[in-house]
């Protein structure tokens, strides 16, 4: 357990982050909502482990909420936070307010291209937009650093590795892997809205998506036919809505003609009554 620091304003930040990099210490940065739970642990894991300082942003980004999504009711537990952080050996806690984060009215819009428009982005069109401000701004106000983000949000990894590449942002981005509950549940805040019945069905997602990899290491090399089995999975074992069950390229997100030797990544996508899930995972043909 170490005694975290809270850090409310963006001048406190930089000015703390600006010293610790002139006495030659990394700077390692784990972007968060909040709500902290053992997927996020591993990532403050990771950047204890890669650097110096380690600085856990606490910000629910009001921008990548669309007007019918759950932003009043989104989890939160600032105290449950600060232990986590303080167990995993973070040193700095970063939670501004809105205004901290968005001081200028009128917050202007940063491109996110083709990549976000596929996927979260169709079903999600506001999300990916705000995703980036906020990331952006992050990464601006904590300056050179590494940030770690987990693979779970396979397509906001994506989009924010794209950003940094756009815009020269001088940032390593590091993926982390899945952390998942004992019965292959991904670990999510939105796993909270679940109820007890839907918490039964939900594993179902990861299920889905070993039944494509297992179908892809046998040879099977049509991506429709591993999609259609992912969903067909899914609409067996759940009362819960399809939205997607895709299989990609990774590096582009569209459907390959063909499974190579490189492999694909599967999505999906579903919706259990207040909650919409998402899971991913790689495959490769054996």
């Amino acid at each position: 357990m170490t005694d975290v620091e809270v850090v409310a304003t963006v001048e406190g930040l930089r000015s703390r982050l600006e010293a610790e990099r002139a006495a030659g210490r990394q700077v390692g940065l784990v972007p968060t909502m909040g709500f902290l739970h053992a997927g996020h642990a591993s990532l403050i894991d990771a950047a204890v482990a890669g650097n110096n300082v380690t600085v856990v942003s606490v910000f629910v980004n009001p921008l990548q909420f669309a007007p019918d999504e759950d932003l009043a009711d989104y989890p939160r537990d600032p105290e449950a936070d600060m232990d986590v952080c303080g167990r995993h050996g973070a040193d700095l806690v970063f939670a501004p307010s809105v205004a901290q984060m968005y001081p200028e009215p009128g917050v202007p819009e940063i491109e996110v291209g083709d990549l976000a428009s596929r996927f979260e982005g169709a079903s999600r069109p506001t999300h990916f937009g705000g995703v980036a401000m906020a990331v952006s701004r992050l990464f601006d106000i904590v300056g050179t650093s590494r940030a770690y983000f987990g693979e779970k949000d396979f397509q906001q990894l994506a989009v924010v590795r794209q950003m940094v590449a756009d815009h020269g942002v001088p940032v390593e981005v590091v993926g982390c892997p899945t952390v998942r509950e004992h019965d292959g549940l991904a670990l999510s805040s939105r796993n909270a809205y679940l109820t007890a019945a839907e918490r039964r069905e939900a594993p179902v997602l990861r299920r889905a998506l070993l039944a494509g990899t297992a179908a892809v290491a046998g040879g099977e090399a049509d991506p429709g036919a591993v999609a259609s089995l992912m969903a067909e999975v899914i609409g067996g074992a759940t009362t819960g809505e399809l939205d997607y069950a895709a299989v990609i390229d990774p590096d582009t997100f569209e459907a390959p003609p063909r499974i190579t030797r490189a492999g694909v990544r599967l999505l999906v996508a579903c919706r259990f009554g207040r909650a919409r899930l998402i899971d991913n995972m790689a495959a490769v043909p054996t």
